[in-house]
């Protein structure tokens, strides 16, 4: 595989190297590939723990344990307004 390295991409990498702490090239971009595996992985994670909480939210209002929009905003403007009188 051929790779085409943008200016500004191959200047990093060159700074990279010259703080002494990797040796060639290869070593920056394993970690760069490294921290996007971790970043996808996170996403991820993410994105199924935003289902299970809205799962769980949908299952709550279904049972009537929910607040209407207006008494939340309601609540967050009161706290608010109690934050700013401190």
């Amino acid at each position: 595989m051929h790779i085409k390295i943008k200016p500004e991409h191959e200047q990093f990498i060159q700074a990279q190297m010259a703080t002494g702490k990797y040796k060639n090239p290869e070593e920056v971009a394993d970690i760069a590939f490294r921290l996007l595996e971790k970043l996808n992985a996170e996403y991820a994670q993410w994105i199924e723990e935003t289902r299970q909480k809205v799962d769980v939210a949908i299952a709550e209002l279904e049972r009537g344990e929910g607040l209407d929009g207006e008494t939340v905003v309601s609540e967050i403007l009161e706290r608010f307004q109690k934050a700013r009188d401190k």
